[in-house]
């Protein structure tokens, strides 16, 4: 009071001259603040944020989801946080409101002839995505609680089949940033655009490019879904960190004239990257990963067969990376055979006299006949050159010999393909079931995307031999399979050793359930990954793919043998992951890899795999609410 005594000012004077002076400053920083952008013919003002990255947008006040233009999102840290393109708050609202006046499982129904919903995806399993999508945006750890407590039922949800559906209408339902998007105008700037993601360490990515999602061909940037799908599965069943774990989408255009014609698309619309280009955009972005995470296993999923086999032997002496479609599909076949063997009273070794029939010559293809070939070899005696001879591979021109014309332009996509063609020129293009007729196989594999190959007549065929047939389909989705359990069976008689590459119900024969075993890769990823991601074995060998294979099949026991079940169905999902990520640590230790986690190392050199397993579980994250403290920034970093 003395003060403004002195200055003559009352406290009424005082409290005016304040008002204006805040006032004054509003008005300059309202006229700092405008910008260029005009809308109704006025400049508008800009928001100051204090935020950057993932926490701008998880901020649902200044979020603007696919609205940023590209400058903000360079200056905001969200670069590859977001699909390359922009989606104005118009074409946002007409997605909500579609899905308010229609949900999708609604939709679903209305759609008959799409691929995923033929293939027996009941429209109520969309809307169980929906929900369990809705839970993991707003609590991870309930998420994964759910996952782990009801992963029978729930897999199929957030894995195959249903995640085909999400990824083939990934742009229409996208609502909320997940992973990392990367694409062919981002050369050059990737060792930076990594920094966005607000995680320092990073154990998993599963990358792809969208080219051959499931067996629906090139989605684009839908491809991320299937990303997703598979490191949900490496936190429930591997017990990776959700954290700690990255899905990526490289889009290098798309060549599917449906999603270039979809105004809502969210990918790069141009002609698929071809050739250097290709190659020179994955380069960088494995640089850039080794860069910001340097231990981080990369799993490649759903590349064009074209490129999957290049971009495998371009990476994997260097880079600590499998290719799930080649290495791990062929891992879980492998597998299934051990287990058919297990099934018919036989071991493993007894695969060596096996003759093996195999319909599809791509780069799944290719993966599952080379890791059977090295198992036979190397594991059960035979010379390369006898395994090989145990093979014949049909394809769309029928039965490939050494005479077929094209023979070395194939091996583009399915590597040595030379030594598995038989040798007889006057064989070439015999129909499949002429050469079930001709070599009689006693085990027949479908990987060829081909609907009902696998007829009634090709069944019966395969039943002639005095040993149960053994019948794998493994082509996805359910439309796409060379036959479904119950034609197995009929054809057989009931006598097939079945298992399909998508779920079929098991087959009641003389009043007895026999398993219809899928045979899914989501056995073997989650505990190779876990092996190599956590003992740091510095490169994935076929070694220790063929060891994760052996692993599953110790499994199964004399229930699951009762009902024909060539997967272990009696087995917690972490313990499959933890048995295999023991046997595939110790196959890098016996193979003298250079191991980078001497913890576990010495865990194992000091109480052998019993030590090991309870290694691995103490590292494993479990979803349960734990307490929380909060620590100010900069504080403890």
């Amino acid at each position: 009071m003395a003060n403004l005594m002195t200055t003559g000012m009352t406290p009424k004077m005082s409290k005016n001259l304040l008002k204006n002076a805040s006032l004054a400053s509003i008005a300059a920083e309202q006229k700092r603040s405008i910008t260029s952008k005009m809308m109704g013919g006025q400049y508008l003002k800009a928001e100051i944020v204090r935020k950057k990255g993932k926490n701008l947008l998880s901020d649902p006040l200044f979020n603007k989801g696919l609205g940023f233009p590209r400058a903000e999102r360079d200056r905001l840290g969200i670069r590859g946080l977001l699909p390359s393109q922009i989606l104005e708050a118009e074409g946002q609202e007409d997605n909500i409101m579609a899905e308010y006046r229609q949900g999708w499982a609604t939709r679903a129904a209305e759609e008959p002839d799409d691929e995923i919903i033929k293939s027996g995806v009941n429209p109520d399993n969309i809307r169980k995505w929906k929900v369990l999508q809705s839970v993991q945006d707003r609590n991870e750890t309930l998420f994964y609680r759910l996952l782990m407590d009801n992963f029978t039922e729930m897999a199929p949800i957030i894995y195959t089949p249903t995640v085909g559906w999400a990824c083939s209408h990934f742009s229409h339902l996208y609502r909320r940033s997940r992973g990392m998007y990367f694409c062919r105008y981002d050369r050059n700037e990737m060792a930076s655009m990594v920094y966005n993601w607000d995680s320092d360490e990073v154990d998993a990515v599963v990358v792809t490019d969208g080219s051959r999602v499931l067996g629906l061909g090139d989605l684009g940037l839908g491809g991320l879904g299937i990303s997703i799908g598979k490191l949900d599965l490496y936190v429930a069943a591997g017990g990776f960190h959700p954290r700690r774990v990255l899905p990526v989408v490289i889009d290098v255009g798309t060549n599917n004239q449906k999603l270039r014609d979809d105004p809502r698309y969210l990918g790069d619309r141009e002609d698929r990257l071809e050739g250097d280009e290709y190659y020179e955009l994955i380069d960088e972005f494995m640089a850039a990963i080794k860069l910001r995470w340097p231990r981080a296993l990369i799993q490649f999923e759903d590349f064009q067969s074209k490129h999957a086999i290049k971009l495998l032997s371009r990476y994997k002496k260097e880079y600590l990376m499998f290719n799930d479609d080649i290495q791990g599909t062929a891992a879980t076949v492998l597998a299934g055979l051990y287990g058919a063997m297990k099934v018919r009273g036989l071991t493993p070794a007894d695969l060596k006299d096996q003759k093996i029939l195999v319909a599809g010559a791509g780069s799944a293809g290719s993966g599952v006949v080379l890791t059977i070939r090295n198992a036979i070899n190397r594991r059960h005696g035979l010379t390369e050159k006898e395994a090989s001879q145990r093979f014949c591979i049909v394809d769309h021109n029928g039965l490939i010999s050494k005479g077929r014309s094209n023979l070395a332009e194939m091996e583009e996509q399915f590597h040595d393909l030379s030594s598995f063609a038989v040798d007889d020129p006057a064989m070439e293009g015999m129909s499949l079931l002429d050469t079930i007729k001709k070599v009689k196989p006693n085990i027949l594999i479908g990987l060829s995307a081909c609907a009902g190959l696998f007829s009634e007549e090709v069944l019966k065929a395969m039943n002639e031999n005095d040993s149960p047939p053994i019948i794998f389909p493994l082509s996805n989705p359910t439309s796409r399979s060379e036959c479904t359990a119950e034609q197995a069976q009929a054809a057989t008689g009931g006598r097939a050793i079945f298992a399909s590459g998508s779920p079929f119900p098991d087959v009641e024969i003389n009043g007895e359930l026999v398993a219809s075993s899928q045979c899914n890769n989501r056995y073997i990823f989650p505990g190779l990954a876990l092996g190599a991601a956590l003992g740091q074995t510095g490169v994935v060998t076929n070694a220790m793919i063929n060891r994760a294979a052996e692993a599953l099949v110790e499994l199964i026991d004399e229930q699951d043998l009762a009902r024909r079940a060539t997967f272990p169905e009696n087995v917690e999902i972490r313990e499959i992951g933890a048995h295999l990520a023991a046997k595939v640590f110790e196959q890098g230790v016996q193979e003298n890899l250079k191991i980078g986690n001497k913890e576990m190392l010495e865990a194992y050199q000091h109480g052998g795999l019993p030590e090991l397993k309870t290694y691995i579980y103490s590292k494993m994250w479990f979803p349960n609410y734990r307490p929380l403290v909060h620590l100010p920034p900069g504080k403890g970093e």
